[in-house]
């Protein structure tokens, strides 16, 4: 099973992500190492952490479903400049095939998540 993010802008020609939900979850977990702390340890994801003891932009894309719903313009443009950052740093540092492939699943993102700032739509998740 997969999912697709992509933005609301009812052009079905528009650029999205879509990858397997299990890579998607990977592709989280590094995001959230990445800020500092382990996504299973958080509530949603198999713990107790609260969501009010970290701090990072990105919460709006981590503590989210896998397949429902979506983000707002506002939380599509706090969440892109700090995944740039994280997926700018992780293409410089090069390594295995999965870290190159969250590279890429990173910079789809961006522009998917760009493309909802500029036309300011949602990010579905679906």
């Amino acid at each position: 099973m997969g999912l697709c993010l992509f933005a609301n802008d009812g052009d079905v020609s528009s650029p999205d992500l879509s990858l397997s939900c299990s890579g998607f979850n990977r592709f989280r977990q590094r995001l959230a190492r990445a800020e500092g702390f382990e996504l299973p340890e958080m509530r949603g994801f198999g713990g107790d952490r609260s969501w009010g003891d970290v701090s990072t932009s990105l919460a709006p894309l981590l503590d989210h479903p896998d397949d429902d719903g979506e983000l707002s313009v506002a939380e599509c443009d706090a969440v892109l400049p700090r995944l740039e950052e994280i997926i700018a740093r992780w293409a410089a540092e090069g390594g295995d095939v999965l870290l190159r492939q969250h590279v890429e699943y990173g910079r789809e993102l961006v522009v998917v998540l760009r493309l909802c700032v500029e036309k300011g739509v949602e990010l579905i998740f679906g």
